[in-house]
């Protein structure tokens, strides 16, 4: 087994354990989890004006929707991805936008809404470790969206996860970026 083999193995099986402990959440913890992420939503190192890309959430992920909400009333233009190739592209949301299925299970703003250029991405994931090592969902969407942005500027790299999905080291490969920080319920830790 190459060396590669064996960290994609291991990243593999810590996403496998990771989501299996925010699936085995109960319904009420995720929706109150949620909510207490908004809550910290002021600790987060977000420039004044910096347009911001969320996600819309799915299956047991945290919704980011009421942080999201927060950050919009405070004068950040949001934006959600879309899945396409090469790379993710980002849609402006807009309150009351028609959504449309944009891959991977997620929703956005259709064709009609205005690409954006992100500065923030906050991120959903499956594990992170704490020297801000992520694991993905194994199909590198964000990986070559964030290679994408960085020819054309910084992109700030935030996780949004549940406190639960935490393992104790990612192996990071040299194609892996590590996040600027992570925001649970419990708040924002910074790597930087």
């Amino acid at each position: 087994m190459t060396t590669q083999t064996s960290l994609a193995h291991e990243k593999d099986q810590l996403r496998k354990e990771a989501l299996a402990r925010r699936k085995a959440m109960p319904e009420v913890d995720r929706i109150e989890k949620s909510l207490a992420l908004a809550e910290h939503g002021s600790g987060l190192p977000i420039p004044p004006g910096a347009v911001v890309a969320g996600f819309w959430p799915i299956r047991d992920e945290i919704d980011p929707r009421p942080l999201m909400d927060q950050l919009r009333q405070a004068g950040h233009p949001l934006c959600l991805p879309v899945v396409a190739e090469p790379h993710l592209k980002f849609r402006r949301l807009e309150r009351g936008a028609e959504m449309e299925p944009a891959g991977f299970g997620t929703m956005a703003p259709g064709s009609e809404a205005e690409e954006l250029r992100p500065d923030v991405l906050l991120m959903p994931l499956a594990g992170f470790d704490k020297h801000g090592n992520r694991i993905g969902y194994g199909k590198g969407h964000y990986d070559t969206a964030i290679a994408a942005l960085e020819k054309t500027g910084p992109v700030v790299c935030i996780g949004l996860a549940f406190g639960v999905q935490e393992v104790d080291l990612v192996p990071a490969e040299g194609h892996d970026k590590a996040l600027a920080g992570i925001l649970t319920e419990d708040g924002y830790r910074s790597f930087r």
